[in-house]
C-alpha cells in the first residue's frame, strides 16, 4: 500500500502538491507536454522559475467547476462501482514518496473489489487535429498522468477516464458536447509505468542535486 497525506484545506495541499512529481509533471518530464517542457519543470522545482498561474483561464476555471457535475453523472451511469472522493488528499508512492497525485476519484469494482482511479477531463475541440488526439486514444499528456497514477500503487488496476468533449459550431453558433468514456488495465502498460518510474527517478536526482538536466523538446 502507498502513503496518503491527509489534508484538509486548500492552502496546505497547494503547498504539499508543489514538492515532488505530480501527474501533471510526468508529461512534461517525458517531453509530452505541449505547453511546458522537461527544463521549465526543472526550473520551477528548484525555484528558479515561478509556475504560471492559470487558474483564471476560463477552460481551468471550466474544468474545475465541470468535475463535480461530470462526477456525479459516472455514478449515475457506473453503479457497479464505489466511487470515493478525498479532494485535498495527496497519494505517494511508499518507497519512493516523490511520486505522488491527487485523484479525481478511487474507484472500487463491487463485484471484483478490485482498486482503481477516475479521471475526469474537459476539453475544447477547436480543429480536426484535436478530435484525433481523442480517436480511440487519449491525448499523450493525460496517458502520461494515469501511468503516473498506476506508479503510486500497484494495487490500483485500472483507470476510467471520462472526457467531455466541446465543439463550437461557427455556422449554427451552438456547443457540441461529446463525452468519451476510455478504460485503461494496469497490466496492459507495465513496460511504459516502469520506463515513466525510471525516467522520474533521474528527473527527481537532477532536481535533488540541482543539476540542469538536458532539455527535451515538448511534442507539439
Amino acid at each position: 500500500m502507498h502513503n496518503i497525506i491527509g489534508i484538509d484545506n486548500i492552502d496546505d495541499w497547494l503547498k504539499y502538491r508543489s514538492k515532488g512529481i505530480g501527474g501533471s509533471d510526468a508529461a512534461c518530464i517525458l517531453g509530452r507536454n505541449p505547453h511546458k517542457s522537461n527544463l521549465d519543470l526543472w526550473r520551477e522545482k528548484t525555484g528558479r522559475k515561478i509556475p504560471e498561474d492559470i487558474s483564471n483561464k476560463d477552460v481551468v476555471k471550466y474544468g474545475k467547476n465541470a468535475e463535480e457535475p461530470l462526477r456525479q453523472l459516472f455514478i449515475l451511469d457506473y453503479p457497479q462501482y464505489i466511487v470515493k472522493y478525498s479532494p485535498f488528499n495527496i497519494h505517494c508512492n511508499k518507497e519512493l514518496d516523490f511520486i505522488r497525485g491527487t485523484f479525481d476519484a478511487e474507484l472500487v469494482e463491487i463485484l471484483t473489489e478490485e482498486q482503481g482511479i477516475w479521471e475526469c477531463k474537459t476539453s475544447e475541440i477547436r480543429q480536426t487535429s484535436d478530435w484525433q488526439k481523442w480517436h480511440n486514444r487519449i491525448p499523450d499528456n493525460y496517458f502520461c498522468q494515469v501511468l503516473h497514477y498506476f506508479a503510486i500503487d500497484e494495487d490500483y488496476k485500472f483507470c476510467k477516464l471520462k472526457a467531455q468533449l466541446k465543439h463550437y459550431d461557427l455556422d449554427s453558433n451552438e456547443i457540441t458536447l461529446t463525452t468519451k468514456h476510455y478504460h485503461l488495465n494496469r497490466d496492459d502498460y507495465l513496460s511504459d509505468i516502469e520506463y515513466l518510474i525510471n525516467e522520474e527517478i533521474k528527473f527527481n536526482w537532477y532536481i535533488k542535486n540541482d543539476k540542469e538536466p538536458p532539455l527535451i523538446l515538448p511534442v507539439i
